[in-house]
């Protein structure tokens, strides 16, 4: 079962998750906002199972399509080459980097529910945004090892979420259901189940953390400490 990954944003998070599949014989189709030529450097690295294309390309090749991209530039998603899609959005929602957004200021739509208005008709599910790549990369484990992490994703589509659950599992890291989109709050930065369970030592810079193992039942834990205002 070798399958394809669409990748829309080949940065940390979208390189990262392109190694992942790779490593565990899954295709991956890259791209970005400039072009599938600047990508010639990370898919030689990557081999012979990941190629490089344009946005649109990458979101018809796909089993799944990734989407690792600032928010500001989801308007200008190729909204519809992912119609119908499982797209996995990987988002995180940054005043100073993305501009105001009012929606995302006054807590009326989650980021979760802002991004998928931008791409009607796809499955959208919202997971990889909680943990830095470095430590994606690193803490990734067999199924079965008693030191894997667990991922929380959030979505409306229960089929969605389950193939997501199942690409995430091959990918080394099962997974924390937190809820629909509406509930995605949970997942955004700030808030308990953010980047620290990942964390050895939260003093540290991120960058010079090693990373330590987060299970399910952390996660879970995380997820029912959350706090909408934060």
């Amino acid at each position: 079962m070798n399958d394809t990954l669409g990748i829309i944003g080949s940065g940390n998070i979208g390189g990262t998750v392109a190694r992942l599949a790779v490593d565990a014989g899954i295709d991956v189709v890259l791209s970005n906002s400039r072009g599938p030529e600047t990508l010639r450097g990370l898919t030689d690295r990557l081999g012979p199972r990941a190629r490089a294309a344009t946005p649109a390309e990458a979101a018809a090749a796909g089993d799944w399509t990734l989407v690792a991209v600032p928010f500001s530039a989801v308007p200008h998603l190729p909204a519809h080459a992912l119609a119908g899609k499982t797209v996995i959005d990987t988002n995180n929602y940054y005043r100073l980097r993305d501009g105001v957004i009012a929606e995302l200021e006054t807590g009326s739509l989650t980021a979760g529910e802002l991004f998928q208005r931008y791409v009607p008709g796809a499955r959208t599910v919202k997971t990889f945004n909680t943990i830095y790549f470095e430590h994606l990369l690193s803490l990734a484990r067999p199924a079965g090892s008693p030191d894997r992490s667990a991922l929380p994703l959030a979505g409306d589509d229960d089929a969605a979420k389950e193939s997501v659950t199942a690409l995430l599992d091959r990918l080394g890291y099962d997974t924390a259901d937190a809820g629909t989109m509406s509930e995605s709050w949970r997942v955004q930065a700030g808030n308990p189940a953010w980047v620290l369970p990942y964390l050895s030592d939260p003093r540290l810079p991120w960058p010079q953390d090693p990373g330590k193992p987060a299970g399910v039942k952390e996660i879970r834990t995380a997820l029912e400490q959350a706090d909408r205002s934060s």
